[in-house]
């Protein structure tokens, strides 16, 4: 793509929102960041600007709820112009489901209002790094250069911009740290960031894990042990605290610690003791320690499996990393990050993409095994693809595990079950997750829309037509053209209806607030 501006990262951002106020601010904050802001007041007038000078723009920032034109028919628009540049779409809380047809519909990135300068500042700089096609792996130079930085973390959403914050003010210190989180989210990376962002950088991180240890050797293997101090020690062992001398040790499921050992991790934290298996004396260490656990701590306390005194030495700074079913932002950067490290240390070394049904398809799924679990798929997923881009076939297994996301022409399904035609201006390749598979359509029971109220009498028009409105929405996905159309009204009176009716067009079933 041309047109960039090479300026310290400097870009031409085009900002397609219908509400001044919103315009304004995010024209504040981008610009804050030292980018070029333009501005259209709806897509249509946004769409005129990319055909009019298609180059220009580094990266489009989209409303998707907006007369005129929304969101989805613009980057269908947009898609049929042909043009590449990244779109981050804007949404409101309405749920998963529009976010996953806007990724369907080739968005690069989402946004949830109210969107901070901070999370819009780094999705902008992170679609720029694709526009410049310099997506690098970064996980992959962190293979090959045993370093971790705090750059290496993907951090889209707000929620891990605030551990990456909390992580970074840890590392100007010293102090015990308890990252607490789901297995597979990403702790030991955080670590490892902590260690390499402080003063002991350079000093070794020795990595533990608690809950793979035997109980009866976790002594020994944290404290080491002397020739001769038990049945089978035929030779001195120095201990993971000893090996971590002047670094970092990282204790994984600490809450997996017999009570026993956590007598002599609490003396370890207190005063820089340890006491080897056999030894008399006790040894001097300097070890930062960073801890981390799946499990609720403070419940372990009161259970008794877990030391008071111990708890409140380790829980000095504690850092909770979200699962990655409350971070979706963060999908779409990790699936790209993994894809090009994975296909570029394949033997062809041909670097894979992602296309946007399958990242839709990947951000509408929970991932119960968070980052580790996404970081197997994908690494299946290139290593058996046979094409150059992943795509929805690419994951059976996670296609699978969501029902209620059908790879099906949506339109075609409407027009078998109602007798209506599809729209033409649709091809029949437009897809849509669906929840409609529940019940056929012809099933009017859900669907039917009462004519006498409780009391006998016929209902008032406003009142069916707001229930019918209400139908529409949900049946036609938040289209707001097809539900104009199909309705025989135009937009700007439907979006005057839903002001009327207190409808909010995300969540057609609650009254907007």
């Amino acid at each position: 793509m041309t047109g960039y501006n090479e300026l310290k990262g400097a870009g031409q951002i085009l900002v397609v929102e219908d509400d001044p106020v919103q315009r304004r601010l995010l024209k504040n904050a981008i610009e804050r960041h030292g980018h070029v802001v333009h501005q259209a007041e709806n897509g249509r007038i946004g769409l005129e600007m990319v055909k009019r000078d298609s180059g220009l723009f580094n990266v489009i920032v989209l409303d998707l709820m907006m007369p005129e034109m929304t969101g989805l028919e613009f980057l269908d628009a947009l898609h049929e112009f042909g043009t590449q540049i990244p779109v981050i779409v804007q949404t409101g809380q309405g749920g998963i489901e529009t976010v996953v047809q806007a990724m369907r519909a080739g968005a690069f990135d989402f946004v949830v209002k109210p969107v901070s300068p901070e999370r819009i500042a780094t999705s902008i700089s992170n679609a720029m790094k694709l526009d410049q096609r310099e997506v690098k792996a970064r996980a992959g130079r962190r293979s090959r250069a045993g370093s971790v930085g705090f750059d290496d973390i993907v951090s889209a959403s707000p929620a891990m911009i605030r551990v990456i914050d909390l992580a970074q003010r840890a590392a100007q210190s010293n102090i015990p740290v308890v990252l607490e989180g789901e297995s597979g989210v990403g702790k030991e990376l955080v670590a490892r960031a902590i260690q390499s962002g402080g003063e002991r950088s350079n000093k070794p991180f020795v990595t533990v894990n608690c809950g793979a240890i035997p109980h009866n050797l976790v002594e020994s293997i944290l404290f080491g042990h002397e020739k001769g101090a038990f049945t089978g020690a035929t030779e001195r062992h120095i201990g993971k605290f000893m090996e971590a001398d002047g670094g970092t040790i990282f204790l994984d499921e600490i809450g997996d610690l017999p009570l026993e050992v956590q007598v002599k991790l609490l003396r370890a934290v207190q005063q820089g003791e340890i006491e080897t298996v056999g030894a008399r004396t006790a040894h001097k260490v300097n070890v930062r320690l960073i801890s981390a656990t799946n499990k609720d701590l403070i419940e372990e306390v009161k259970n008794g499996h877990f030391r008071e005194d111990l708890y409140y030495r380790l829980n000095v700074f504690p850092i909770t990393i979200p699962a990655l079913r409350k971070r979706k932002e963060d999908i779409p950067h990790l699936v790209r990050v993994f894809a090009d490290r994975f296909s570029s240390e394949q033997k062809n070394g041909r670097r894979m993409t992602v296309n946007s049904g399958a990242l839709a398809l990947l951000t509408a799924y929970d991932w119960p095994g968070n980052i580790r679990q996404l970081e197997n798929a994908i690494f299946r997923a290139v290593v058996l693809a046979e094409g150059p881009e992943l795509t929805e076939a690419d994951f059976p297994q996670i296609a699978a595990q969501l029902p209620e996301y059908e790879v099906v022409d949506h339109l075609a399904l409407v027009a078998d079950n109602t007798g209506l035609e599809p729209d033409e201006e649709y091809s029949e390749e437009y897809r849509a997750p669906t929840e409609f598979h529940h019940h056929r359509l012809s099933e009017t029971s859900e669907n039917a829309i009462a004519s006498i109220n409780p009391s006998g009498d016929v209902r008032k028009l406003a009142d069916v037509e707001e229930e019918l409105i209400r139908f529409a929405l949900k049946f036609y996905r938040g289209q707001m053209s097809q539900v104009a159309r199909k309705l025989g009204i135009g937009r700007s009176t439907l979006y005057r209806k839903l002001k009327d009716y207190g409808i909010d067009p995300d969540n057609p079933q609650k009254d907007a607030a």
